[in-house]
């Protein structure tokens, strides 16, 4: 089963200094991440719940290129090399990624096997996920989907369980909104979205996912991520590393992903 959106992947060329920037202008803090050892890429996160953002940045681009099987490097390097600093595409949650994928193949989808995933963390320990990609990705394009090995100091409860309790400078318990993707074309999008992974928009070009929403926008301004923060707390609206960012206080307790 989809859950919803899992994580946005964007590309900088320095981890530290966008992690920083954001820390210092958005309130977000960053208190995750690694390095892609094999893959020739790092990160550093910024969790909201369970879902979360995902700064990512190339050490070496030679690995990168040999490891096409990592969609998501090869994605975050050609947006690097075209365009700089940006959203590279999302994820989107799953609870049974194998037969999620199968019955996908089943009615025609074009997603690809599940493929596994690893990290290394500053203290040693190795996180572990399966992905299943589409043929490109893209922010006009379908998201890949990624299921977590819920284990560790990450994955496992005690973690989950400190995530859903944090509260970062700005807005205190921030949680992921939605995502407004701005596309060419978004009938032709939303039907990309439906014959690859099943889901379905409304005539609005909007769907709901896992009390989060997607959004496919005619529009050239860069993609909107919006945080629903703590009640009271002060509202934002800036853009950084390619993305805008609106963070509007909530009406009540926020929930849990």
């Amino acid at each position: 089963m989809l859950l919803g959106i899992d994580h946005l992947v964007i590309a900088v060329p320095s981890v530290d200094d966008a992690a920083s920037e954001l820390e210092r202008d958005l309130g977000l803090s960053f208190t995750g991440g690694g390095r892609h050892e094999a893959m020739g890429t790092y990160n550093r996160l910024a969790f909201l719940g369970d879902p979360y953002v995902e700064l990512i940045g190339v050490f070496d681009a030679g690995l990168v290129r040999r490891n096409p099987a990592f969609a998501v490097g090869g994605a975050t390097l050609d947006r690097l090399e075209a365009h700089g600093a940006g959203l590279v595409t999302y994820a989107v949650t799953s609870d049974g990624l194998g037969v999620e994928v199968e019955a996908l193949h089943a009615s025609g989808s074009p997603i690809g096997d599940v493929i596994d995933g690893a990290r290394t963390r500053p203290d040693g320990e190795t996180v572990r996920w399966r992905m299943a990609f589409p043929p490109v990705l893209g922010p006009d394009r379908p998201p890949f989907l990624i299921e977590h090995e819920l284990t560790g100091a990450e994955w496992g409860d005690a973690a989950r369980g400190a995530r859903a309790a944090f509260r970062h400078p700005g807005g205190g318990r921030l949680r992921l909104g939605s995502l407004e993707l701005p596309v060419v074309d978004p009938p032709a999008v939303a039907e990309a979205y439906g014959t690859t992974l099943g889901i379905a928009f409304s005539e609005g070009w909007r769907t709901a996912l896992g009390g989060q929403a997607i959004e496919v926008r005619r529009d050239g301004r860069p993609p909107v991520v919006r945080l629903t923060a703590e009640p009271g707390s002060a509202g934002l609206d800036i853009e950084r590393v390619g993305v805008r960012w609106v963070r509007e206080p909530g009406d009540d307790e926020p929930h849990r992903r």
